[in-house]
């Protein structure tokens, strides 16, 4: 059986916008990151960087992980270590542990972009404060793709906000709810497994669990 293309005014806009997007992509291969993505899929990931300076500070570790319904599928993750322009402060070592002399045999910027976009395809992206990892992406991709990451974004803390806000009694369900988002608070709710913070794989494992749990109790 033939299979039938969506038709209404989103459908016509969501097509125009492919269209658009693809006139400016910076090289055609990697017009896949426009294909239909497969179905029931996304990609969880997180980015350790040098700081929190998006204009200025470097991604120095990236970690990605397949999700295909309500499976985690660890067997297919990405796990990469970036080599950095400039060194890496005490500061950033503190936090992530990750030295000068760990990442100095690191991939350059663009072949780990490269292996990303590849592993990433057109599956949506999903991440806890996700908008922070797509921005310093984006910087990064700019030169490669003429844009930034093109993929829908899902970002785990609102999904946990709309799920604690629906339990709250009506008359508190005015306005911004006051609800604690830390990524540790969330997962404790949740009543899933952590792993050790501040590391690119285990953050993208944590925020995956999140997420098929979410979906699940969003029904």
């Amino acid at each position: 059986m033939r299979a039938t293309t969506p038709t209404g005014p989103r459908a016509w806009l969501a097509r125009l916008r492919r269209h658009w997007l693809l006139y400016h992509l910076g090289d055609p291969a990697y017009a896949f990151l426009f294909d239909p993505p497969p179905p029931g899929e996304w990609v969880a990931l997180d980015c350790e960087t040098t700081g929190l300076n998006v204009r200025s500070d470097e991604i120095i570790a990236i970690g990605a992980v397949r999700i295909a319904g309500n499976r985690i599928l660890t067997s297919e993750r990405l796990e990469l270590l970036v080599r950095p322009d400039k060194g890496v402060s005490a500061d950033s070592v503190r936090i992530h542990r990750l030295r000068s002399r760990d990442v100095a045999q690191g991939l350059p910027l663009q072949e780990a972009m490269d292996r990303l976009l590849r592993f990433i395809g057109s599956r949506p992206l999903v991440g806890y404060y996700l908008e922070f990892d797509v921005a310093m992406l984006n910087r990064a991709l700019w030169p490669l793709l003429g844009m930034g990451l093109p993929q829908p974004k899902i970002e785990v803390s609102a999904l946990y906000y709309e799920y604690k806000f629906r339990q709250l009694p009506p008359y508190q369900q005015q306005g911004n709810a006051d609800i604690d988002l830390r990524f540790a608070t969330l997962m404790d709710d949740l009543g899933l497994p952590q792993r050790e913070a501040h590391d690119a794989l285990n953050d993208a494992v944590m925020a995956a669990l999140a997420f098929v749990k979410l979906r699940q109790l969003h029904g």
